[in-house]
C-alpha cells in the first residue's frame, strides 16, 4: 500500500490543526450507534488524557472476542495515521499487512490505534473488506501498559506531548511502557532542533534509509537509538500480471493541448506522476521538463495524479497561469496535460500505474517516495531525483536516477533553512525523451525494478527484519 502520495495528508510536514478534522466531529454524535465500519473512528473521538485513554482501552476490552487460545502477553501497539490515505497511512498499514501475513512463531500481539492525522473516509471506504475487517481486529485488541511496545509512526511533531490536537503517542507519556519507537523520516538535509529533542526522548527512532541514519546522527539524533527499518511493498498487490489497463482518460481533465482525436490511431505515450500538490514536489521541474521537450506531435500525455495540501483544488488553473508565465505558444501546439484530482480508491491504484508507459517523480525530496515503489514493483520504467530517501533503491540498472544540479535552501514552512535538491531539467527532457525513444530498454529497467522490490522489500522480508528488532528490544528487556 502506498504512503499514497495521491490521497491528502503527507508524510513530511507537521500539521498545524487546532481542531478535529470535521468528518471527526459529525461522528461523535451517533458513534456508538453506528454499525462497525465506524469503530475504528473512536480512538480519534477522545481527548487526550490518561483518563480516557483508559477509557479507551476499556472500550476495546468490551469488544474484544474471545481466543480460542492464548495468545503472547506481550504487545505492539502500532499508531499511526491509518485513516489519512496519506504516506504514512499507507507506509504503517504497510507494515503491519506485512508482520500480520508473515510472522513466525512471533512473541507479540499486534495492535493499533489512529493517531497523527487527519481522517478520510473516502480512504477508508476504498480499502479492501479484508484490510478493514482487521482494522477491527486489531483496533480491539486490548493491550497492557507494562507489557507493550508502543510504535509512534508519524511525524514527531505529533508524538507525546503533541503539538496538535491528536491521540498522544505514547499516550499516557513516556516510562510506563515496555519500550517506545519513533518511526518517522525528514525529506531535507537534516533535523530541526525541536524534533531532535523529541527522537531523543524516543527508546528508539526506526528510520527508512540510510540517507536518514546519516542525517539524523549529523542533526544530533543520539546514534545508538536510530535504527534503519526499510519499508516494505506489496509485491503481490502490486503485480502487473493480474490487472488491465484503467481507463484514465476518463478519468483525467484536461488542462493543456488537445486531446487525440478519433482519427488518429497511433497510442499516446502516457508518462504518469503522484504527488501531492505541493513545492517539494517539483511539479514545475516536471511541467518545464515536459513542455520544453515534447509538443502535440510527438504523441505523449502527462497525467497527474494529484490532491491539495495546504492549497485549493483549482489545478488547472495554476497549471496553465505557470505556463503562461514560462513559456510561449508552441507552433505545433501543446503537449497535452490530464489531471485526475478526484479519489482513487485503493484497489484501483495498480490499474492507474498499469495504465502508464513510465513514471515521473522529480522531486526536491523525499522519505521513502511510495509512489516510486509502487510503480516499479508493477514493472514501469521510474525517473526520479537520485537524492533523499529514494537513493535506497534505485540504481542505473532498475531505473533512470535524476541528476542534481544543486542544493537549495528551502524558503519557507517548517523546515526553513534546511536543503534539499533541485532536479536537472535539462537531464529530464533527456531520460523523458530516451525512455520513449526507447522501449525495450526501459522495459528491461522495468523488470529489474520489481526484481528488486521482490529481492529487497517484499512483505516476508520486511516482516522479518521488523519481527527482529522487536524481539530483540523484548530480549533486552524481559
Amino acid at each position: 500500500m502506498d504512503s499514497n502520495e495521491n490521497q491528502p495528508g503527507p508524510a513530511s510536514q507537521p500539521r498545524q490543526h487546532n481542531q478535529l478534522h470535521p468528518l471527526t466531529s459529525k461522528l461523535k454524535p451517533f458513534l456508538f450507534y453506528t454499525t462497525p465500519i465506524l469503530t475504528l473512528f473512536l480512538a480519534i473521538s477522545f481527548t487526550f488524557t490518561k483518563t480516557h485513554y483508559y477509557k479507551n482501552q476499556h472500550l476495546k476490552k468490551s469488544h474484544q472476542r474471545n481466543p480460542m487460545s492464548k495468545p503472547p502477553s506481550y504487545c505492539v501497539r502500532w499508531m499511526a495515521p491509518f485513516l489519512s490515505g496519506g504516506g504514512y497511512s499507507s507506509e504503517s498499514w504497510s507494515y503491519i499487512l506485512s508482520l500480520k501475513e508473515n510472522m513466525k512463531n512471533p512473541r507479540f500481539r499486534l495492535a493499533i490505534d489512529q493517531h497523527g492525522d487527519l481522517e478520510s473516509l473516502e480512504f477508508w471506504e476504498g480499502l479492501p473488506q479484508d484490510v478493514k475487517n482487521l482494522a477491527f481486529d486489531l483496533y480491539n485488541t486490548e493491550c497492557q501498559i507494562s507489557e507493550t511496545i508502543v510504535v509512534c509512526h508519524s511525524e514527531p511533531g505529533a508524538w507525546y506531548p503533541p503539538l496538535f490536537q491528536t491521540l498522544p503517542c505514547p499516550p499516557t507519556g513516556y516510562g510506563k511502557f515496555l519500550s517506545v519507537i519513533g518511526r518517522t523520516m525528514f525529506e531535507t538535509d537534516s533535523v530541526n532542533l525541536e524534533h531532535v529533542k523529541r527522537c531523543n526522548r524516543m527508546d528508539y527512532v526506526w528510520v527508512p534509509t540510510d540517507f536518514h541514519v546519516s542525517t539524523f546522527v549529523k542533526s544530533g539524533v543520539d546514534a545508538s537509538k536510530v535504527v534503519k527499518i526499510v519499508q516494505p511493498i506489496d509485491v503481490n498487490f502490486f503485480d502487473p500480471l493480474k490487472y488491465e489497463p484503467l481507463d484514465i482518460a476518463s478519468k483525467g481533465n484536461l488542462v493543456l493541448g488537445a486531446k487525440k482525436s478519433n482519427s488518429d490511431s497511433e497510442r499516446q505515450f502516457v508518462f504518469l506522476s503522484v504527488f501531492k500538490w505541493e513545492y517539494r514536489k517539483g511539479w514545475d521541474v516536471l511541467f518545464k521538463a515536459y513542455l520544453q521537450e515534447f509538443s502535440k506531435v510527438d504523441g505523449v500525455a502527462l497525467y497527474l495524479l494529484t490532491n491539495p495540501y495546504h492549497s485549493d483544488r483549482d489545478f488547472g488553473n495554476k497549471i496553465v497561469e505557470f505556463v503562461d508565465s514560462e513559456f510561449k505558444n508552441p507552433v505545433d501546439g501543446w503537449a497535452p496535460i490530464y489531471v485526475i484530482d478526484t479519489h482513487i480508491a485503493q484497489i484501483d491504484l495498480p490499474r492507474l500505474y498499469k495504465a502508464a508507459d513510465a513514471f515521473l517523480l522529480p522531486s526536491r525530496g523525499e522519505g521513502w517516495g511510495r509512489p516510486l515503489v509502487e510503480a516499479m514493483a508493477m514493472s514501469l520504467p521510474v525517473i526520479a531525483t537520485n537524492w533523499s530517501g529514494p537513493t535506497e533503491y534505485l540504481t542505473e540498472e532498475n531505473s533512470y536516477p535524476l541528476p542534481v544540479d544543486r542544493m537549495s535552501e528551502v524558503m519557507e514552512g517548517p523546515f526553513r533553512g534546511h536543503f534539499w535538491a533541485e532536479p536537472s531539467v535539462n537531464e529530464l527532457r533527456l531520460l523523458m525523451r530516451r525512455v520513449m525513444c526507447n522501449v525495450e530498454e526501459a522495459k528491461s529497467k522495468g523488470r529489474k525494478a520489481r526484481e528488486d522490490m521482490i529481492r529487497r522489500f517484499s512483505p516476508e522480508i520486511v516482516a522479518n527484519i521488523v519481527t527482529n528488532n522487536l524481539h530483540h528490544i523484548l530480549d533486552k528487556i524481559v
